[in-house]
């Protein structure tokens, strides 16, 4: 009997080491400021994997610099050597490598999952005389730059990408439009906030941040149809222009990284998102759902770098010579 106990406990405490072992401490790479939808991913993620047990610990390191393209080079150089480090990024990945303002890309990584989806919003302080979308496209309409419109990255990026496409929607020249560039969200909401620009293209996450203070009002989204989350949101589709626009979001890791630790972010992302503790996090942000494991998020991204080129050539901001 007393044999059959001390074996009984030394499995329990096996049982124990493996639940531990299992337990992650997992660093998160920030390629912007804070206050961005880059920064707000990445701590929303790490929290509810901490929530939710399925990691002892999550930190945060926010890199600004060279549009991203900074945070790139430090996990490139740093390889799997620092532990469990996973990169967030999003659209811009992509984007900046096609118009050349980071030498790197998707494939000089190792893509683990996207994760969520993010709609671009248009947002006006709470005091602005514009009281509608169709308000900002009639000032548009008569002089093109006369609404400033500010966004967390360069010119030719994901917010100015974002605002130039729905303006064009309703006729506007988007290649016209007067965008202020700021380093990162925060500054950008900042921005708008203070008075120095009239507009802010930014994701729906943020955008409902300051919403929900009662700083600024969302003028529309770029979702296909209203947001369960959020209907009285008018949408561009429902205020009769023909644009949508989502924004993946998800990680990546090193170049070098070992196929078994891939294998254990992609089980840990996907047991993550099917958390309560995750969902709650994704309703308070207006996010949809968007896990897709490796092979998934390649060919995603690869059907998204052919779409972009295209339309960034239609509005300027990548020479058609460059193909």
């Amino acid at each position: 009997m007393k044999f059959a106990l001390k074996h009984l406990k030394l499995a329990m405490a096996g049982v124990a080491m493996m639940s531990t072992q299992v337990l992650a401490d997992t660093h998160f790479l920030i390629p912007g400021g804070p206050g961005g939808g880059w920064d707000t991913t990445a701590r929303a993620v790490g929290e509810a994997l901490v929530k939710s047990g399925l990691e002892s610990n999550a930190s945060f390191q926010n890199m600004s610099g060279g549009g991203g393209g900074r945070a790139i080079a430090y996990l490139i150089e740093s390889g799997s050597k620092k532990g469990d480090m996973l990169m967030v990024n999003s659209t811009p990945i992509v984007l900046r490598a096609l118009s050349g303002k980071i030498p790197y890309s998707y494939r000089d990584l190792t893509p683990v999952a996207s994760v969520i989806a993010d709609y671009g919003a248009f947002v006006v302080r709470d005091d602005s005389p514009f009281k509608s979308w169709k308000e900002v496209i009639a000032r548009l309409e008569v002089n093109p730059g006369s609404v400033t419109v500010a966004g967390g990255s360069a010119r030719g990026s994901m917010d100015h990408l974002v605002a130039a496409q729905a303006v064009k929607a309703a006729g506007v020249d988007g290649r016209k439009l007067r965008y202020i560039p700021y380093d990162a969200g925060g500054k950008a909401k900042a921005g708008l906030l203070s008075g120095e620009v009239k507009m802010l293209s930014t994701g729906l996450s943020e955008a409902l941040d300051m919403a929900k203070s009662g700083q600024a009002r969302i003028l529309a989204v770029t979702a296909p149809e209203p947001i369960a989350d959020y209907p009285e949101i008018p949408t561009l589709k429902s205020l009769g222009y023909d644009m949508e626009f989502v924004n993946w979001r998800g990680f990546f890791a090193a170049p070098d990284l070992p196929q078994a630790k891939l294998d254990e972010y992609t089980v840990r992302l996907q047991k993550l998102v099917q958390s309560k503790e995750w969902e709650a996090v994704r309703a308070r942000n207006g996010w949809l759902n968007l896990f897709k494991p490796q092979h998934e998020f390649i060919e995603a991204l690869e059907a998204q770098e052919a779409q972009l080129k295209v339309v960034m050539e239609e509005l300027g901001f990548v020479r058609r010579w460059l193909n």
